[in-house]
């Protein structure tokens, strides 16, 4: 019997929230790691981390630390990526990002394994992971789309705080124990850290996520917008996206609206479209109370599909309702499923 090949893997943004998240999958999964390079900011190089029983010094990133490395795994922003992610190619490793920087580059596959795995050929040295909003959606969706056509989607997301970072989770805690002691409530993280107005996301909703562009959607809402497009292949297709942000700290939950080429589906159709699906559960009983919640979901690397309802008015329309763990499927579960897909297809062959 042949020896597995086994591969040089970096994490790079390996001690925040997702970075973690994929250090744990790659050691839960048994992925054939040869050799583990952590890189970070230079503010937690030197930190200790362990990785199937043996410890690993956290190194600062720089481009001299991809020589040798096979694939390279990024989840530290997009200003990193922009700046290591081709010196990584450069040096002969294969980039999984998890950023913004390179999802709409016309050179680079985005990809959700379930959805388009067969984009992975395309890729010149990177691979883009979608925004985690986008995956959750176009992992239920496409299954219902190559069966039965989808001409319109819109969405409305409802995003769970760590979305926007570690800090913003803390400020949530913060903001809900101010608000029951009756204590004044602070906000400096959310809607946007950078944009000029912050509000308290404790108890309240926000209809921002990401800063407004000129048409008056946020970019949070043309990633979706975009992205979806992109995955599906398909420029001439109807989306619309509302993106808000609510006060729990895991898993984002979607209320979906698609508009199917045929008027003759119902419920049960859809039902046994997304019951064959790869990474799908469906979890829709009106009768007994079960649908996926946010909770429900948290720490499951599935995409869980409830409340499937016909339009009441169009012959073609369906509401979903969406929810995924934001941190699994959404950002280090499809990183790690690139690579597994990447592996799996000869993906790395020079």
């Amino acid at each position: 019997m042949a020896e597995q090949q086994t591969y040089n893997v970096a994490i790079v943004g390996a001690t925040g929230a997702v970075g973690q998240k994929i250090k744990k999958i790659l050691e839960d999964k048994q992925f054939p790691v040869k050799q583990l390079k952590l890189l970070s900011s230079a503010r937690s190089a030197g930190k200790e981390e362990t990785f199937n029983g043996e410890t690993i010094i956290v190194e600062e990133a720089a481009p001299e630390s991809f020589e040798g490395v096979d694939i390279a795994l990024f989840s530290a922003g997009g200003s990193i990526s922009k700046q290591l992610a081709p010196e990584a190619v450069k040096r002969g490793a294969v980039v999984v990002d998890n950023t913004s920087a390179f999802r709409m580059d016309e050179d680079v596959p985005l990809v959700v394994p379930e959805v388009n795995p067969e984009d992975i050929a395309e890729h010149q040295g990177i691979i883009a992971n979608p925004n985690c909003s986008t995956i959750q959606m176009v992992a239920a969706l496409k299954p219902i789309k190559d069966a039965f056509g989808i001409g319109k989607i819109i969405v409305s997301t409802y995003q769970a705080v760590s979305g926007a970072g570690n800090a913003a989770v803390e400020e949530l805690y913060e903001q809900s124990k101010d608000y029951l002691e009756g204590n004044e409530v602070n906000a400096e993280i959310l809607p946007v850290k950078g944009d000029k107005k912050h509000y308290p996301i404790a108890f309240n909703a926000l209809p921002q996520i990401d800063v407004f562009g000129d048409n008056g959607f946020t970019f949070e809402e043309m990633k979706m917008i975009n992205e979806t497009k992109k995955i599906m292949h398909d420029e001439a297709l109807n989306v619309a996206a509302t993106c808000v942000r609510l006060p729990f700290a895991t898993s984002h939950a979607e209320s979906v609206y698609i508009e199917v080429g045929q008027e003759d589906l119902n419920v049960t159709d859809i039902w046994k479209i997304l019951e064959a699906a790869d990474g799908i559960i469906l979890q829709d009983n009106p009768e007994e109370q079960e649908y996926p919640t946010p909770q429900s979901a948290q720490d499951k690397e599935e995409v869980f599909v409830g409340r499937v309802r016909k339009d009441l008015d169009n012959p073609k329309g369906f509401h979903l309702w969406v929810v995924s763990d934001n941190l699994l499927k959404g950002a280090a579960w499809n990183t790690v499923q690139i690579a597994q897909t990447l592996v799996e297809r000869g993906g790395l062959k020079k």
